[in-house]
């Protein structure tokens, strides 16, 4: 059994006990971990996953937790936050090599100011590049991937910088997702920056039309089927205002459940299932969730 004497011994960053994940999710709902960790850097992350590896202690990574819903009883293990001690970016030429805790309208911000193009269509997207890597986030019809060169991640215990390959990234999922992403080179072409700003001002303004950004969420609960979309069968199985608790499918958009105020993570899941159980009645395609499920026993190959 470890404990904060035994981590305290050697981390050098910050690191405190039963802390709610609530404050530290979008989706504002999840009870406490047993230890909450920020590394000083990668130096240091390196070396906390190494302990819990070496002890067999469960933990996870956490960016911005723009994409994890977490249960009310939380999660037993650790989770370690690594948006203020892997921020860095940096151009070498014509590649952008960025940590893993930057966050994804930093990371477009920085390639437009350096007139390098392919990314703006990520442009609003929450989360962080080691997320957005793992999951291969994508939005607009690109992906992260599209311009991916490198990876550097804590694969199987050990540091490796990995290619990209032809197999490498599917829809909506890396190679990388049960990896630890530390940073990730991108090779982009030249673009204008006022065409690059137009493009992402677009991008956002459409976001903030079509998506319901004044209540907690997660983005897109579910992937999108096959020559469809998830919002679109959810719509159709009249789903939309459909509410348990203060948990709701959104007005604006069918595939955002949001937080109307108090929402508890059991409401959430509980429009989960309805959800799917619906969709799948009305049109005979079952949804697969897009989100990653902490703390939930019945979610356990889904969570970290």
């Amino acid at each position: 059994m470890i404990s904060l004497t035994d981590i305290q011994k050697f981390l050098r960053g910050n690191i405190a006990m039963d802390v709610p994940l609530a404050k530290y999710t979008w989706m504002k709902v999840g009870g406490p971990a047993d230890f909450y960790i920020e590394p000083a850097d990668k130096k240091d992350l390196i070396a906390i996953i190494e302990y819990f590896r070496a002890n067999h202690y469960l933990w996870m990574m956490l960016g911005r937790g723009s994409n994890v819903l977490v249960s009310d009883e939380g999660f037993r293990g650790a989770v370690i936050n690594i948006e203020n001690s892997l921020s860095g970016i940096r151009r070498e030429n014509s590649l952008v090599v960025v940590e893993a805790g930057v966050r994804i309208t930093k990371f477009v911000d920085f390639c437009i100011q350096n007139e390098l193009a392919g990314v703006e269509m990520l442009a609003g997207i929450p989360g962080t590049i080691g997320g957005a890597v793992a999951m291969n986030a994508g939005a607009h019809g690109g992906e992260i991937a599209d311009h991916l060169l490198e990876v550097e991640v804590i694969h199987n215990g050990s540091v490796q910088r990995i290619q990209k390959e032809k197999d490498s990234f599917t829809y909506r999922h890396s190679r990388f997702a049960d990896d630890v992403v530390l940073e990730a080179s991108f090779a982009l072409n030249h673009g204008e920056k006022e065409t690059l700003s137009a493009i992402r001002r677009k991008f956002i303004l459409q976001r903030n039309e079509t998506q319901p950004l004044e209540y907690p969420n997660l983005g897109s609960m579910f992937k999108n089927p096959a020559n469809t979309y998830a919002a679109k069968l959810i719509e159709q199985a009249g789903l939309k205002g459909k509410r348990v608790g203060d948990a709701q499918v959104s007005e604006k958009h069918g595939n955002f459940i949001v937080n109307l105020g108090n929402a508890k993570a059991a409401d959430i899941v509980k429009l989960i299932d309805l959800i799917k159980r619906t969709v799948y009645q009305n049109s005979g395609l079952m949804l697969e969730l897009e989100v990653k499920m902490v703390g939930f026993s019945s979610f356990a190959k889904e969570a970290a």
